[in-house]
C-alpha cells in the first residue's frame, strides 16, 4: 500500500500544471523571457566589464550584477505563474509596471531602441492583460468567490 501513496500524491500535481489555462502559460512564458534577457544583459555587462574595455569597469559589473539581480524576480515569478501559485502575480504584475517607463526611455533613446521599446512595451502590456482576465486570476485562485448559501 505505500508504494501506490507516492505515486496518487505526485499525480495531481502533474494534473494542476496540465489544467492551467492557456492565458496563464503565455503570461508565465513572457515572464520568463523577459527574466532571461535581463539575466543575459547583465551577464553580459558582467563580461564586459571584467574581459573588455570599458570607461567604467566598475560601472559595467555593477550594472550587471544588478540586471542579474533584477532577473530573478521575473524569473522567479515566471515559475510561480507556470505552478499556478496565487503570490506570484504580483511580483508578474510589478514586473510589467517596471517595463513600461524602461520601454519608454529606450523609445525617447531613438534609433535602433525604437525597436527594443516597442517589443518590451508590447510584451508587459500583454502580460498585464493575460494577469487581469478572470480566466488567469480564477485559476490562481485570486478571482471572486461564491458566498456559502
Amino acid at each position: 500500500m505505500s508504494k501506490k501513496q507516492p505515486a496518487q500524491t505526485t499525480a495531481p500535481a502533474a494534473t494542476e500544471t496540465a489544467a492551467l489555462p492557456g492565458r496563464l502559460t503565455a503570461a508565465a512564458a513572457l515572464t520568463a523571457l523577459e527574466g532571461l534577457a535581463l539575466a543575459g544583459l547583465g551577464v553580459y555587462m558582467l563580461f564586459v566589464g571584467i574581459a573588455g574595455d570599458p570607461d567604467s569597469p566598475q560601472q559595467a559589473e555593477t550594472g550587471g550584477v544588478t540586471l542579474l539581480a533584477l532577473a530573478a524576480l521575473p524569473l522567479i515569478a515566471a515559475r510561480g505563474l507556470r505552478l499556478g501559485r496565487r503570490w506570484s502575480r504580483g511580483p508578474a504584475l510589478i514586473t510589467q509596471l517596471m517595463a513600461l517607463p524602461v520601454a519608454w526611455t529606450l523609445y525617447t533613446t531613438g534609433g535602433a531602441m525604437i525597436a527594443a521599446a516597442v517589443g518590451l512595451a508590447v510584451a508587459a502590456v500583454a502580460v498585464v492583460v493575460l494577469l487581469v482576465n478572470p480566466t488567469a486570476t480564477e485559476a490562481l485562485g485570486i478571482g471572486p468567490r461564491e458566498e456559502a448559501r
